[in-house]
Parts: C-alpha cells; structure tokens; sequence
C-alpha cells in the first residue's frame, strides 16, 4: 500500500520539522521544500506523485500567491493547503480562487494537520 505523499513548502527549519514530523507519524510521505524553486522542481517530477502540499505563503523567493497559481497550473488536481501568518480576508478569498483547499492561520495547532490533510487528499480522489 502506497501512503499519501506530502510536500511541505516553508522557510522556517522548525516549522517544516514540525509539520513533517506531525504528518510522517500518521503514516504520510513528507517531501520539504524551503523556497518556491524546491517546492517548484519538487512538484515537477517525472513521474512523482504530490498528493497534497502544504504551502506557506511568505518565501525567501515568493512573497504572494503566485507560487499557489504555478503549483496549480502543474499539477491541478493536487490539494494545496496556504498557510499563513498574513490571512486577511483579501489573501484567503484570493487564494481560494486560485484553487486553494483551505488557509491555516499561523501558528496552529500540529494536531489539526492529519484530519484536514486527509480531508484535502480525499478531496483530490473524486477528480
């Protein structure tokens, strides 16, 4: 049986150990990336499989929700979830537009990631 792989984009060491760690004892694959060019080549790979990507939103490289539209325009059947210590209203509607499955505020509770990462990947199935 194949588990669900999961990209984790962030710039913060301890946020991506975190999540990875949270996510991988639940049986997830974890890929990390720290800037939008790994999260990029990451989501690009011949033959991979991202079945859902944890993004945030603030990178050394990508500064907006630009990374969120070319993560999409890859790979548009990927769940991606936004998340963010900057969520106004504005940047969660904007986000949703561009095919986010859900913002997470920062900073929030690790024991929230399982259910809704399952929930996004369940998501993706019905496609």
């Amino acid at each position: 049986m194949r588990y669900p792989t999961v990209l984790i984009v962030d710039d913060e060491p301890l946020t991506r150990w975190s999540v990875s760690e949270t996510l991988a004892d639940c049986g997830y694959e974890v890929m990390e990336a720290a800037d939008a060019q790994s999260a990029l080549r990451a989501i690009a790979i011949p033959g991979g499989r991202t079945d859902a990507v944890l993004l945030d939103m603030c990178l050394p490289d990508s500064r907006d929700l630009m990374l969120l539209s070319a993560i999409r325009a890859i790979s548009p059947k990927t769940p991606v979830i936004l998340m963010t210590a900057h969520g106004t209203d504005n940047v969660i509607e904007e986000a949703r537009i561009r095919g986010a499955f859900m913002t997470l505020h920062k900073p929030f509770d690790m024991s929230a990631l399982p259910p809704l990462v399952a929930a996004a990947v369940a998501s993706s199935d019905i496609y």
